[in-house]
């Protein structure tokens, strides 16, 4: 099995069609055909089914290597990656997975603190979803991670690193703004862009277990994937939503006004992960200043 072979699996699997697959990696149908029969050959296993009125669907044994192969493609980037810095002068090389968004100046202020006490550590940033960032910290294909995951991670330490006030995101004019700070059940009760469960789960889990205690069925109008979609589609009327102040306020929210809720704050809080580390490594103060820089004012 070799890097070629998974890049036509995987757009086989993504594309679900040959002859698509092949004008995406600019090639002919035929040698995209061999390249797949080989792999399966060289695995011992058959990766789809093929047949007329079946399509090309993703066997067992396929699914499970459509789930692993981008791992390896991850760490192939990685590996050229910190070979480049390496070469350029880095003395070693940090993987830092991002999701569910960070808040920026934190981030910013972390960074400059880092390039400025260890220029020589080169730091790799990926913004991934939060289940991928758990898997791949487990399998050692990043080294530190920040998300606003919901519960402590099977296998993970997970420190609390800063927090910031959940708030009602709502559009000029809407009938909520009569109250200074909004009750949860009038909110549950309006059309309601959250964020999405997948691209932003640590969010969306969150959120959704805030509003399951309203008492009430939700109208859910549209799911973002980032922050600037839900501003958007609050901006334009399209729905409420619920986010954090921090990270709100770090876009142009010109065109939204921002409510805290009734009731005690909601505070939603990004933690810092990671498996485990060596005391006096580039990972161990990486961390250390991480907790630093949340001590200090902002």
């Amino acid at each position: 099995m070799n890097l070629r072979q998974l890049q036509c699996f995987l757009a086989v699997a993504e594309e679900r069609h040959f002859t698509r697959a092949a004008d995406r990696l600019h090639i002919e149908q035929s040698p995209l055909s061999r390249t797949i029969r080989d792999l399966e050959h060289d695995l011992g296993v058959t990766l789809f089914e093929r047949g007329a009125g079946i399509g090309t669907n993703l066997t067992p044994a396929g699914q499970a290597l459509a789930e692993s192969a981008p791992r390896i493609f991850s760490l192939v980037d990685q590996a050229r990656s910190a070979t480049l810095a390496a070469a350029a002068g880095s003395l070693a090389t940090l993987r830092v997975a991002l999701s569910d968004g960070i808040l920026p100046k934190r981030l910013a202020a972390l960074l400059a603190c880092s390039r400025e006490e260890e220029p020589d550590i080169n730091l790799q940033l990926c913004e991934v979803p939060l289940t991928e960032q758990l898997k791949d910290l487990q399998h050692n294909l990043f080294d530190v991670g920040f998300a606003c995951a919901p519960d402590e991670p099977h296998g993970l330490s997970s420190d609390t690193r800063w927090q910031t006030e959940l708030v009602v995101a709502l559009p000029p004019r809407h009938p909520l703004l009569v109250h200074k700070r909004v009750p949860l059940a009038e909110l549950a009760a309006c059309p309601l862009v959250l964020f999405h469960p997948e691209l932003q789960s640590g969010l969306h889990q969150q959120v959704s277990s805030l509003l399951a205690g309203a008492g009430t069925s939700l109208t859910v109008a549209a799911q973002a994937s980032s922050q600037e979609m839900l501003i958007s589609l609050v901006a334009a009327g399209y729905a409420v939503g619920l986010s954090c102040a921090a990270q709100l306020k770090a876009h142009d929210i010109e065109d939204i006004v921002l409510r805290p809720l009734a009731g005690e704050a909601v505070r939603i809080s990004t933690h810092l992960l990671y498996a485990t580390y060596e005391p006096d490594t580039p990972l161990a103060r990486f961390i250390h200043r991480a907790l630093r820089i949340a001590a200090a004012p902002h």
